[in-house]
């Protein structure tokens, strides 16, 4: 399965949260355990229906062991770390708000506190790895070691809730990609303990480093410092994949903040991963295509053998075709991993004297195949050995065979070497 998130009203905790119990409702208990679990009793959580007027989601509320009431007035929004602290005059598209103390914790102390809590081992390691990213970000802007960060907001343990609660659905969904929307930018200023900062807050902004930015010019925080630290360990500001892609689920997520013409959600979709139902062989795959008409025969050579060398390239085909005013030229396509597509077309920048160039994702289908190397007649010959729904066949690679002198005497080596890759028991080859 792989998830998108579409970041409308901006990335929060709460919200990563509630967007998933909306789309997998069925783990919601879990969720509750793990949170009760890391707190030790101190809060719980609850899932509850929110709509603007415009839309209908959830939103993911924390509460004390007695299921008391937020005591934090609305604009001193909880779940932030370090150096937010006190009343937040003008943001934060989150969240529950908790009792009017500050906690003042070590990443460290944290950490251990987890650690010790009997947390599954998989939430755990989500949990410690966005509680980390926030640490690292945090240490970075005040040029302090990690382990000397003092959490205030995030360290309390209603705050700890979120996370755990994002740790325990990451978890429990197991989605082998995440991607997200172009996030937010948002504006103005935030207060903290060391002053006003602008807006994002500056670990914030370590966070979203690689990600897509929009400004929509709606104002305030749109991404906390935890949901850049969730996005962070989830997306790694890698793009969305293209291709068609079965949806499977959507959910929203609410933040309590109201925005003005804006529905404050995150959204989530949950696609059905590809070829989940056709071959394991299915695949997504990057064509980049130019033509070349002004690099000498040789120098393209060159350039199109390196193209093939590159280990995001599939293969490299040319073929000659004829441009404007009868021109000769060679039409170059190349075939490339397509979750590395940018990777691949600045190598065909570099390589070739193209100025231009296009590139689309498609869906593509492989057999399953081996590259063995055998022994024949003193010779090492390399074989690749394909799966193919009639049976297994074998190909020796020509050019292990060339040394070998006269037609016949290649191809018999040739048919040695694939009878001898064919006779490989499965755990050789």
């Amino acid at each position: 399965m792989q998830i998108h998130l579409d970041a409308v009203g901006g990335v929060a905790g709460d919200m990563f949260a509630a967007a998933l119990l909306d789309a997998f409702p069925e783990h919601e208990a879990g969720v509750r355990e793990s949170v009760a679990r890391a707190s030790r009793g101190r809060t719980a959580c609850a899932l509850l229906a929110h709509g603007d007027g415009v839309l209908q989601g959830r939103r993911f509320a924390v509460t004390g062991p007695e299921g008391e009431a937020p005591e934090r007035p609305a604009d001193e929004p909880a779940h932030h770390h370090h150096d937010h602290h006190g009343d937040h005059a003008h943001d934060h598209n989150h969240h529950h708000h908790h009792g009017g103390h500050h906690a003042h914790r070590h990443w460290s102390g944290i950490r251990r506190d987890l650690e010790a809590s009997g947390l599954a081992p998989g939430v755990l390691a989500h949990a410690l790895a966005i509680f980390g990213h926030l640490a690292e970000a945090e240490a970075r802007v005040h040029g302090i070691p990690v382990e000397e960060v003092a959490f205030h907001e995030v360290g309390a343990w209603d705050s700890i809730a979120d996370i755990v609660a994002a740790a325990h659905l990451v978890d429990a969904i197991g989605a082998t990609g995440w991607s997200v929307s172009a996030v937010p930018l948002g504006s103005g200023r935030v207060r903290t303990q060391h002053g006003p900062l602008p807006v994002p807050a500056p670990a914030t902004a370590l966070l979203l480093e690689g990600f897509l930015i929009l400004d929509d010019g709606v104002p305030g925080e749109r991404v906390t410092p935890t949901g850049a630290a969730i996005l962070r360990h989830l997306c790694g500001g890698e793009p969305r994949k293209g291709g068609p892609r079965r949806l499977l689920r959507s959910g929203l997520g609410f933040g309590t903040r109201v925005l003005p013409g804006l529905s404050n959600v995150l959204r989530v979709l949950a696609f059905e991963e590809q070829g989940e139902t056709g071959s394991p062989g299915h695949r997504e795959l990057g064509i980049i295509e130019f033509e070349v008409d002004d690099q000498s025969a040789e120098d393209l050579a060159t350039g199109l053998d390196r193209l093939r060398a590159h280990e995001k390239i599939f293969d490299v085909v040319q073929m000659p075709v004829f441009g404007k005013k009868g021109r000769m030229m060679t039409h170059v396509r190349a075939l490339a991993r397509a979750d590395a597509i940018e990777e691949a077309i600045e190598a065909c920048f570099r390589e070739t004297t193209t100025i231009g160039l296009r590139h689309h994702t498609v869906s593509g289908a492989a057999l399953t195949r081996r590259l063995d190397t055998v022994a024949v007649a003193g010779k090492t010959v390399r074989v690749k050995s394909v799966d193919r729904p009639g049976g297994r066949t074998a190909k020796a690679e020509s050019d292990d065979a060339l040394a070998t002198e006269g037609h016949a005497a290649r191809q018999a080596l040739r048919r040695e070497a694939e009878r001898l890759a064919l006779r490989l028991p499965e755990d050789e080859r």
